[in-house]
């Protein structure tokens, strides 16, 4: 049974809409069954939108961008930044594609593949947000904590949020072990965005 982080889905293709007011303003999305959270946006990714910090002019990455909500959130508030969003999920691209046209915006990508595998040579970014597949395994949680040192810019942001006692605090640890610092810049509902600096 192939799960969210899967390229391939084997579920039908049924489109669904749903509207969510993030950053104080309403959003649609189209989303389907096969990617993370189709029903709503999942709370933790609520909390990382609501709390990031971002600055005009930034580089973005929104790695394991789903249905796209985190990066068209950021393309739309700030449309002087290039938002590159990118996931390994071929349902989830196609999907974040068609919300990129749904909203009207013309600053962010959508790209298909595996971690950084999108990323091209030479190419770094101002924050990389994640909020990343638990359920897939603390090996790849810590694999993506471990390789976005080497795309963020010097200063840049590595921006995580996910549920403090479960799997967070070790994500968290893990910040620190390879950014050298890490502080909470948010704590709802359980959650936290954790941040570190390159």
């Amino acid at each position: 049974m192939p799960h969210y982080f899967s390229e391939e889905q084997t579920s039908p293709f049924k489109i669904n809409k749903i509207a969510a007011r993030l950053r104080g303003e309403l959003f649609e999305f189209y989303t389907s069954s096969g990617v993370f959270s189709p029903n709503n946006i999942d709370r933790g990714t609520e909390i990382l939108i609501n709390y990031l910090i971002i600055k005009e002019k930034w580089d973005i990455l929104d790695l394991g961008c789903g249905y796209g909500a985190v990066g068209i959130v950021i393309a739309k508030h700030f449309p002087k930044n290039r938002v590159i969003m990118a996931d390994i999920n071929k349902r989830a691209v196609k999907l974040s594609k068609m919300n990129l046209r749904l909203n009207n915006l013309i600053n962010a990508e959508v790209r298909q593949g595996n971690l950084f595998e999108t990323v091209k040579e030479n190419e770094k970014f101002d924050s990389i947000l994640v909020n990343p597949p638990q359920t897939a395994g603390k090996k790849v949680c810590f694999e993506i904590i471990e390789k976005s040192k080497n795309y963020i810019k010097e200063k840049g942001l590595l921006q995580l949020v996910a549920r403090h006692n479960i799997g967070g605090k070790e994500l968290s640890k893990k910040m620190k072990e390879v950014f050298g610092n890490v502080k909470d810049i948010a704590k709802k509902s359980g959650y936290r965005v954790y941040i570190s600096e390159n």
